[in-house]
């Protein structure tokens, strides 16, 4: 690439970063310039809800690059900057103020939201939603002088702030629509390992059940009313029903998009100029055969290599395995594979999930391994990696004989 050759990067969270960091690792030597929304230096996640809202780390911990590091490798950051859209005929991106900046190869990396329900009261003083650096700082303040609170949503994001909030002492109920927490993306046994252990750490816990409205007095959050009228007293709220992809700039500038912005085997979108990594990339998984989005940091972590190599024009090829981890009060968790919804898959369990050490495999109707969650039992993901890419049948009683090496 010429050295007057100009990228820009849209989006200020790990994913930028990372692809900032593989633009000059691999000795690109036009400019970049990464734009970002937030004030902030690009930083990671998954803190938000873990090390961070439990008083573990600081936001230095978990910022992805020094400030000097930019400096020293000549990006140009522009935080702060949300970009208004995206000219691809003219080969430009729109900023706030009018102006317009040219690229010859464009990033997006404009990760997700939350999803918010349209309840009454959603907007009140005390309704809380976590994303942000700021919202898990309010979090932190809150747990110092709260003593309830009600967490709408069984999801990851929602069991991780439940549990900072049991370890800060507040009192904390979690409402959520499915039978059991995490059903769309464990199912139900692995959903009842995770409802037991918020259970036995004192979380009043109630699946099955729909929120009718967030209760207010004077302005300020004062609970939840479910349909069934049932009134859930608290001194805060938080929604943590999902997340939603920003992919409303690349569908106004034409790409095409579903659930996310659809990308190739290289994360390329289908303008041969625009890749697109972290969240909003639904890709074209080439060992799973099929597109798949994941909102999850290993995306982030990864998707940049391959996504640097495309924009430079050299061949690449993004084939992880997805992956996902928690860490929940003693319980610390590893995901590696992929599940479709609605898959006929059966789950086989090698350990015991009352003392919640074990590995739980997926397998297919075939009796391949198409995922693996290891649960408090450590460096077995490379061992699961295999079993899923060897895609052989296994026998289900051997799977589960922790006598029999994996």
């Amino acid at each position: 690439m010429s050295t007057d050759s100009r990228f820009v990067i849209v989006g200020g969270g790990l994913a930028a970063a990372k692809l900032a960091e593989a633009l000059r690792a691999n000795d690109f030597a036009g400019s970049i310039t990464l734009i970002g929304a937030e004030e902030h230096l690009p930083y990671e996640r998954p803190p938000l809800s873990k090390e961070h809202l439990l008083g573990k780390q600081q936001l230095a911990d978990f910022t992805t690059d020094p400030a000097h590091w930019y400096r020293d490798h000549h990006v140009e950051l522009m935080l702060g900057t949300t970009v208004t859209a995206v000219d691809r005929a003219a080969k430009t991106v729109a900023l706030p103020d009018g102006s317009t900046l040219p690229y010859d190869k464009l990033a997006l990396a404009t990760g997700s939201r939350p999803r918010r329900l349209p309840l009454p009261g959603a907007d009140a003083a005390g309704v809380y939603e976590l994303r942000t650096i700021e919202q898990s700082d309010a979090l932190i303040d809150l747990f110092g002088s709260a003593r309830r609170l009600a967490v709408i949503g069984a999801g990851w994001i929602g069991l991780e702030a439940a549990a900072a909030a049991r370890a800060a002492d507040v009192e904390v109920t979690v409402l959520e629509t499915e039978q059991v927490p995490l059903r769309a993306a464990l199912g139900t046994r692995m959903g009842q390992v995770f409802a037991d252990l918020h259970r036995a750490h004192g979380v009043d816990l109630r699946c099955g059940v729909e929120v009718g409205e967030i209760t207010t007095s004077g302005g300020r959050a004062t609970g939840v009313r479910l349909e069934d009228g049932t009134v859930i007293e608290a001194d805060a709220v938080l929604q943590a029903v999902g997340a939603r992809p920003n992919i409303e700039l690349a569908a106004d500038a034409g790409l095409a998009v579903a659930s996310g912005v659809l990308v190739d085997e290289s994360l390329a979108t289908d303008d041969p100029d625009i890749v697109a990594v972290g969240d909003i990339a639904e890709h074209q998984h080439p060992v799973l055969g099929r597109r798949i989005r994941v909102e999850h940091w290993a995306n982030a972590l990864n998707q940049p290599a391959v996504a640097a190599l495309t924009m430079l024009g050299e061949p690449a090829t993004y084939d992880r395995l997805p992956y996902f981890f928690t860490d929940q009060y003693d319980l610390g968790m590893e995901y590696t594979g992929y599940v479709a919804p609605g898959a006929d898959a059966s789950i086989v369990v090698r350990g015991d999930t009352g003392t919640r050490e074990f590995v739980a495999f997926w397998l297919d109707s075939g009796n391949r391994v198409l995922a693996g969650m290891n649960v408090n039992i450590w460096d077995v993901t490379d061992r699961i990696k295999e079993l899923i890419l060897a895609g052989d049948p296994v026998d289900p009683e051997h799977l589960a004989d922790t006598s029999t090496a994996l």
